[in-house]
């Protein structure tokens, strides 16, 4: 069986707060161990107003401190923001609290804007360094060995499992040379999906952490108790990402009834172009629109992003994908 896990932005709705964004996506994840979520996982983002896990290893203790079962973790790290000692440091004293609970997935993109990676101190060619310091963070992670005059501490020995993240080939290749599990951000960029995947799986070199090719990839689902309402609930998504387009720092807003007053023609074939990896309907469309889509990829695992305005529908939502897919 399919597992299922989520992605978690910890949105701010608009008359709502970043503290309440954040104990939402702590409550999601109480709510989802109980619905049999295998994991749930954190992205980081920086300067978006509507997005509170940027201190993403910070959101993760938070989450992790309020459930129990579920696997907690980063999707993800943009490791050229930071060194990957810090890292290493950071998520070894997370397994060091959670025990076995702990995920860290890699990405190399900035998560940001060119002005907001200055403030952070990057410089935007960090990102060419991003195997290698894939494999320097995953050497910090390992048993420390004799002679080691640089230890992670906590770190060293938590062996933390690593994933490599990513919406283009270029990292398709890497998890695939690395022997890494892979996850694909087809939820905002699937057009690269079908072929990263024939990448992978085709040069997938088994590894310690893994023996075969292992995919993730997400999706967005947005279920209702009707088609009718649940296209109702995406337009707050919808809207979100006509935002992108028109560099809008808008907090996540209420549903609309009519989402064409929203857009214009052209931002609508980009929206929909980004989100062509949807699903959205009641539970009989929410199944036949998973299945079709675990049978065009044959992911092993798939990570919902069910992006609404309402935290009881969004609950719902994550709640109807569950029963759905058998896992509740």
């Amino acid at each position: 069986m399919t597992k299922l896990s989520i992605l978690e932005l910890g949105r701010v709705r608009q008359g709502g707060s970043r503290r309440a964004a954040l104990d939402e996506a702590r409550e999601l994840a109480q709510q989802a161990e109980t619905w049999g979520y295998e994991r749930i996982w954190v992205a980081e983002h920086h300067n978006m107003p509507a997005v509170s896990t940027a201190a993403t290893s910070l959101v993760i203790a938070h989450i992790a401190a309020g459930t129990t079962r579920i696997r907690v973790g980063a999707g993800g790290i943009m490791l050229p923001n930071h060194a990957p000692y810090i890292i290493a440091e950071q998520f070894g004293t997370l397994e060091t609290l959670f025990p076995g609970r702990i995920d860290l997935g890699l990405g190399r993109a900035p998560g940001t804007d060119q002005l907001t990676l200055r403030a952070l101190r990057r410089d935007p060619a960090s990102a060419e360094n991003f195997p290698s310091d894939v494999q320097e963070l995953q050497a910090f992670l390992a048993d420390a060995v004799a002679g080691q005059r640089i230890e992670a501490v906590p770190g060293s020995g938590a062996n933390v499992p690593l994933w490599i993240l990513g919406s283009s080939l270029f990292g398709a290749y890497l998890a695939a040379e690395l022997g890494l599990p892979y996850g694909f951000a087809s939820h905002f960029a699937p057009q690269a999906l079908d072929q990263a995947l024939e990448v992978y799986r085709s040069r997938f070199k088994p590894s310690k952490q893994l023996s075969q090719p292992y995919v993730l990839i997400g999706v967005n689902v947005i279920a209702a108790e009707t088609d009718a309402e649940a296209r109702f609930l995406a337009t707050s998504q919808q809207m979100s990402f006509t935002d992108i387009f028109r560099g809008a720092r808008n907090l996540t807003q209420p549903p609309i009834e009519d989402i064409e007053s929203y857009w214009t023609p052209t931002e609508k074939v980009q929206v929909m172009q980004m989100l062509s990896c949807s699903v959205v309907g009641s539970p009989a469309t929410v199944r036949e629109g998973l299945d079709n889509l675990l049978a065009r990829t044959g992911t092993d695992e798939l990570m919902i992003i069910s992006d609404m305005f309402d935290p009881a529908k969004r609950l719902r939502s994550f709640e109807l994908i569950a029963a759905t897919m058998g896992k509740k």
